[in-house]
């Protein structure tokens, strides 16, 4: 954990320095076309990463890095139109074709189309399966297990949880999911009696535990998956029920209730999540590819947390109604390269 915290952090710091700001000389891709396809927009974490993806990509675009490298959200987050998108991409001659996907599988079919067709094609958070793509994403199992583990250090004895997960069926809710199992195996005195999906958003996370709660015997703690802590707060708060340790998702709204209340009554917890900044990782990788450049198929990169002595200086760097975040420079996804082969 410490190591992974520390890797944030400089690639988080990396961003400060000179290179983040001039950076080795670019590739000769400035003629290649790079589209984003992205299945949900509905949360604050969605919308960062498009924010991030604008901002790195407009400079490509700027510098002549690469000719295009626009971004397409569905309506809807199904698969089915997901796969139609990328075909729409496909006739319209992106050399690649960065995926933000609404099922590890069920795009495989439309995914192993681009491949035939010469589309490079680099799946970032919520990643595919199909052997002829590239994956970008953080450990999510390890995500939900490390909750686990700070609670059993927190609370020994153990007691009543309850799990807000994300979106169902997407790749990023089920392996959290298995990691908070994970937890709760290891640490025994722990048990699971609810669990309901906010889909990172906080209104729904509200809706959804105001929900159950009245049924709920004495909660210990809540395990999340981002973007729901602020949300369950405001629902224990509603129901007249004392709010237990939440664990956060580096939403500004998360961060700034959790500063509040540890002023007020010393309230402690931990907050966790992969920075929306990644897409611009996977756009690097991707252009990385189109130059020629031997990169392995799956890379992981570090999730970022705030602990109780870092809240301060996380929740100054974090956008109003954003996420704590990095986004990321071509030398930090030669890092990333280098250090998977």
């Amino acid at each position: 954990m410490k190591t992974r915290i520390a890797l944030a952090a400089v690639v988080a710091a990396s961003c400060l320095s000179a290179t983040c700001l001039t950076g080795p000389a670019l590739a000769e891709t400035s003629s290649k076309k790079i589209a984003l396809s992205n299945n949900y927009a509905g949360n604050s974490w969605r919308q960062a990463m498009l924010k991030s993806w604008a901002t790195v990509t407009s400079k490509a675009v700027a510098d002549g890095v690469v000719a295009d490298a626009a971004a397409f959200t569905t309506a809807e987050n199904q698969a089915t139109e997901q796969a139609a998108q990328i075909q729409n991409l496909i006739l319209q001659g992106y050399d690649a074709i960065v995926v933000n996907a609404a099922s590890p599988t069920a795009l495989n079919g439309a995914v192993k189309e681009a491949c035939d067709a010469g589309v490079t094609v680099v799946s970032f958070d919520g990643i595919v399966t199909e052997p002829c793509a590239w994956r970008v994403a953080v450990d999510f199992r390890k995500m939900g297990e490390i909750q686990v583990d700070y609670l059993a250090k927190r609370f020994p004895e153990g007691g009543n949880l309850l799990e807000i997960r994300g979106l169902a069926g997407v790749f990023v809710d089920d392996e959290i999911h298995k990691g908070i199992e994970d937890g709760v195996k290891k640490h025994p005195q722990f048990k699971i009696v609810s669990s309901v999906h906010g889909d990172w958003a906080q209104e729904v996370a509200q809706k959804a535990v105001a929900g159950v709660l009245p049924t709920l015997p004495e909660i210990k703690a809540v395990v999340t998956q981002g973007g729901d802590g602020y949300g369950a707060a405001q629902a224990f708060k509603g129901a007249g029920r004392e709010v237990p340790t939440i664990i956060m998702g580096n939403r500004h709204d998360e961060l700034l209730w959790w500063k509040d209340q540890k002023e007020a009554t010393g309230y402690e917890t931990m907050s966790v999540s992969i920075a929306p900044g990644v897409g611009t990782l996977a756009f690097w990788v991707a252009q990385q590819i189109l130059d020629g450049k031997e990169v392995p198929k799956d890379l992981i990169v570090p999730f970022l947390s705030v602990e109780q002595d870092t809240l301060d200086e996380r929740l100054a760097q974090t956008e109003k109604g954003g996420v704590t975040n990095v986004e990321y420079t071509l030398t930090d996804a030669q890092a990333v390269i280098s250090g998977a082969k």
